[in-house]
């Protein structure tokens, strides 16, 4: 999966579900959770909009669910494929599917995905590993078993450690190539995840369905560092002073979940019912060294990432604890009449931190109400409300951790379904108020001046819209396409989280030809956004960084030689747009990646 977490209405989408079943991360040390192959998912669900009533805390972005690839085929199935690509990417995959008994009742499924490449940036790689293993067995005609697990290994080096300096010692602003890097060649953030997982269904004769889920996931990472601090000199290099930190530690979560849901009548009509418990426990403990005696740095255009690796302090802990969340919940939807829908229902949360040093703990009631009206056979008005609870892994300058964010969001829309469901429209308007919401706090950093610190932005307001169309506008044409613009506002009309873009347009089509073209299939698409700011320490004080608004274009091209083998070629940032993929952050930058291409072979038996 993509590197850095998604976003929508304006805000990094952090609420991740395995199978429906929440998982929990604390936000300083991610391990894996951003290089999640796709291999292992059969797809990959979005929920927009706050969704506090099914996953307990979190922000009002939407929720991804990560629906794992199951043992479906009673006969034995599977594909093989082969990838290349820019910067020596080369990987390779085979999963395989397989009855275990005669009959077929009982199922196994096995994914495996090796992959090796370098990066734009100098000196950098990653090699993968990925295995998943997943047996389903049908107990009875109404009863389901599943059990599985999944391992991956990220293996990187030359990892840097925040970005390039924005400016050189005399205030005029750098301009690095996009293979520059601050990261020496013994840098590196590997990571590890392992997941094990059972889940019992069973389906009543009067149409309700029982679910049972169970997960234990463990997260490691180790890692080995260096930040550089300061301006360089324009001519010399000089100027900058290097930290060295190493960390080593693990997070293992324990995660049950169990749901009833199904139609019930009343009053002469029938209507659904969802009643559920979602439990989570998370421990974790993380470890740190510093290095000593570091070398003088010399950061120019030559920088070739032969830094000596320093001598390193023996380790200590650095964070330990546990994170716990338990949440029952229960929804309705009741048929008002032929038209219109009312959904009602609410979570009641509590959750608790504690740490060697502390101790955090809430508890809250989350309603989430909904209304939809189908004003023809396919447009369907709707309006919902629903409030949002995230407590904060953030610190402000002191140190201590910001409150738990809190708002409201409202959504009015109005969806719309063409030619039997081949083609689908959507068009909403939305309102998030929240208190709380984490800024960083220019350069200040927490009292150790290991982290950015941040504040919390009281009463901030985010309106806008999002426009979403997808599926066939003909036979064989493929449209997927969406616009977002938002404002967002704190209580003194100032403009927050400005390092966002406020507007974005989606846009993606393909092509199936037929006749002495068929099995050819092309597509291009754009992505867009607006111009996006931060405000950034200088030499010469706080100034404005921006990105100004830019558009990426991606082609892609596969030819389906028969029914089991194709070949695809994908390019990615067709017209090598230059620009900044972050900005500010430490007062540093970081490059997006250049033009890139990539070509598959894929072969089904």
């Amino acid at each position: 999966m993509a590197t850095a977490f998604l976003t929508t209405h304006a805000i990094s989408i952090t609420n991740f579900q395995y199978d429906g079943i929440p998982t929990a991360g604390t936000s300083n040390w991610y391990a894996g959770e951003t290089e999640l192959d796709a291999a292992l998912y059969d797809r990959v669900e979005v929920v927009r909009g706050a969704t506090g009533l099914l996953t307990g805390a979190g922000n009002p972005a939407a929720s991804i669910n990560l629906v794992r690839k199951h043992a479906d085929s009673k006969e034995l199935t599977g594909e093989v494929s082969l990838g290349a690509g820019s910067w020596n990417n080369y990987r390779g995959s085979v999963d395989l599917s397989t009855p275990i008994t005669a009959d077929g009742r009982v199922r196994g499924r096995f994914v495996a995905a090796l992959q090796d490449r370098d990066s734009f940036t100098n000196f950098s790689s990653v090699k993968k590993q990925v295995f998943y293993g997943v047996v389903d067995a049908d107990l009875t005609p109404s009863t389901k078993l599943s059990i599985g697990a999944d391992y991956q290994n990220n293996d990187p080096k030359g990892t840097p450690w925040g970005g390039f300096p924005l400016w050189y010692a005399d205030g005029t602003r750098t301009n690095w190539d996009r293979s520059a890097t601050p990261a020496p060649k013994w840098a590196y953030w590997a990571s590890q995840t392992e997941t094990a997982f059972a889940t019992l269904e069973h389906r009543f004769d009067n149409a309700w369905k029982a679910n049972v889920g169970l997960t234990h996931s463990k997260q490691a990472l180790d890692t080995k560092l260096l930040f550089l601090i300061g301006w360089p000199d324009a001519t010399t290099g000089q100027g900058m002073r290097a930290i060295g930190n190493k960390y080593q530690g693990d997070r293992a979560q324990n995660s049950v979940t169990a749901q009833l849901s199904g139609p019930f009548e009343m009053l002469g009509r029938k209507h659904e019912a969802t009643f559920g418990f979602l439990g989570s426990e998370q421990k974790y403990k993380y470890d740190f060294s510093t290095a000593q005696n570091m070398a003088p740095v010399i950061f120019t255009d030559q920088w070739d990432g032969n830094y000596p690796d320093p001598q390193w302090n023996a380790s200590s802990t650095l964070d330990e604890g546990r994170v716990s969340q338990k949440g029952v919940y229960g929804a309705s939807r009741f048929s008002l009449n032929d038209r219109a829908n009312l959904i009602i229902g609410g979570r009641y949360s509590t959750w608790r931190d504690r740490n060697v040093d502390y101790l955090r703990k809430d508890s809250k009631f989350v309603p989430y109400a909904g209304l939809t009206f189908d004003i023809t056979p396919s447009v369907t008005a709707y309006a919902s409300y629903t409030s949002i609870f995230n407590p904060q892994e953030y610190r402000d300058h002191n140190g201590r951790y910001l409150d738990p964010l809190i708002g409201k969001n409202f959504e009015l829309g109005v969806k719309n379904s063409i030619n039997e469901g081949k083609l689908n429209t959507s068009f909403s308007v939305f309102r998030i108020q929240q208190e709380n919401l984490a800024q960083a706090d220019g350069d200040l950093t927490t009292p150790d001046g290991m982290d950015q610190a941040y504040y919390g932005a009281k009463g901030v307001k985010s309106t806008g819209f999002e426009i979403d169309v997808s599926g066939e506008i003909l036979p064989g044409w493929n449209l997927f396409g969406g616009l977002t613009h938002y404002t967002a506002k704190d209580a003194l009309h100032a403009a927050v989280s400005t390092n966002q873009p406020r507007s974005l347009i989606r846009l993606f089509s393909t092509y199936r030809f037929n006749g002495a073209l068929g099995g050819l299939t092309l597509g291009g698409g754009v992505n867009w956004q607006s111009s996006n700011y931060t405000l950034a320490n200088g030499p010469k004080g706080q100034e404005r960084v921006q990105q100004d608004a830019y558009a990426l274009v991606g082609l892609m091209a596969r030819y389906q030689f028969n029914q089991r083998t194709s070949l695809q070629v994908n390019v990615n940032n067709l017209f090598d747009k230059k620009y900044y993929s972050q900005i500010g952050y430490y007062s540093h930058g970081a490059w997006g990646a250049p033009r890139s291409f990539m070509a598959t072979l894929n072969h089904k038996f």
